[in-house]
């Protein structure tokens, strides 16, 4: 923080202000150096007010913030009237100058726009570099939410991470590194998808890709999310071409019905002070699978195995 002349300013209130925090203001006042950090704020849309008796106001206006985003907010005060306040508006800052931590932030706003599945086959195809077993690939959704893995740069698809705003929730099974994600993100509940791909902090055990999934938070505002998709064998077109059928290959795979419906809930239950939210889905995906066939006569061959067993 600096004055007109360059001259650092030592003791200047800045005030974070946002709808996403329950308090409304964070507040921090500067060093010795004219520095100021205010960590561990929530992902939205805020406001920086830059105060210092005899010294004009500055106000920066629309800084938007993603998790794990170092974002700089720096401002020149100028001497003034205790009631001159100047507004800064403008773009925010898209480059972070503190990490050198590469991810990619799915938004809520991105997730619920772009028509891909909201699994881990879908937040790879949204992602550079990301790449998933050849058995994982989801075409338009038609196998909604499964387990998986995501491999980038090489590096094993085992080493990869998968957290729930920051806590650990894999499967710790399979070379001791916890690849299984068998926890299933309920969309409905979910604010952003973050996907670290490379300069992991020190804390890091592993490198390979790590999935944040970060939960909304209600708000001092009702709020009521809804999403609902369906689709069944009519809606499905077929590959099947005359060249495959020349080749042996009599049926394709084929969708029985896929359905995905979530809602949710959040609000105050004391304004600035107790917010909740609450989120529910109901989901399901069936698929033909070609050359898999039902035994109808299974119980026969069973009385036939039993019976030949007993006289031996």
């Amino acid at each position: 923080m600096k004055d007109t002349t360059g001259a650092v300013l030592p003791g200047v209130t800045v005030e974070a202000a946002s709808p996403a925090l329950i308090e409304r203001v964070r507040t921090v006042v500067t060093d010795a150096q004219g520095q100021y950090k205010i960590v561990d704020l929530r992902p939205g849309t805020y406001t920086i007010t830059f105060t210092l008796p005899g010294f004009a106001t500055v106000k920066r206006e629309g800084l938007e913030l993603t998790t794990g985003f170092t974002a700089p907010a720096n401002a020149e005060l100028r001497v003034g009237s205790l009631e001159e306040t100047v507004t800064v508006s403008g773009a925010s800052p898209v480059v972070d100058v503190q990490n050198v931590r590469s991810q990619n932030v799915l938004s809520r706003e991105v997730l619920d726009t772009i028509p891909t599945s909201r699994s881990i086959s879908g937040y790879a195809a949204l992602t550079v570099g990301i790449t998933v077993p050849a058995g994982l690939q989801d075409v338009g959704g038609n196998r909604s939410d499964q387990y998986g893995f995501m491999g980038i740069h090489g590096i094993r698809v085992v080493d990869g991470r998968q957290n729930q705003d920051g806590m650990r929730v894999n499967n710790m099974t399979y070379e001791g590194s916890g690849q299984y994600r068998q926890y299933i993100a309920n969309q409905a509940g979910v604010q952003e998808i973050v996907l670290e791909t490379a300069g992991m902090s020190a804390e890091s055990q592993t490198g390979g890709v790590h999935m944040n999934i970060v939960p909304k938070d209600g708000g001092n505002t009702f709020n009521l999310y809804v999403n609902a998709a369906y689709s069944g064998k009519d809606l499905q077109n077929t590959n099947l071409t005359d060249d495959l059928r020349a080749r042996g290959l009599t049926q394709a795979a084929k969708l029985k019905r896929a359905s995905d419906f979530g809602v949710g809930l959040g609000g105050p239950i004391q304004r600035e002070r107790l917010w909740f939210y609450t989120a529910h889905r109901w989901w399901r995906a069936e698929e033909y699978i070609p050359g898999n066939f039902y035994n109808r006569t299974h119980t026969t061959s069973r009385r036939r195995s039993s019976g030949w067993l007993t006289m031996s």
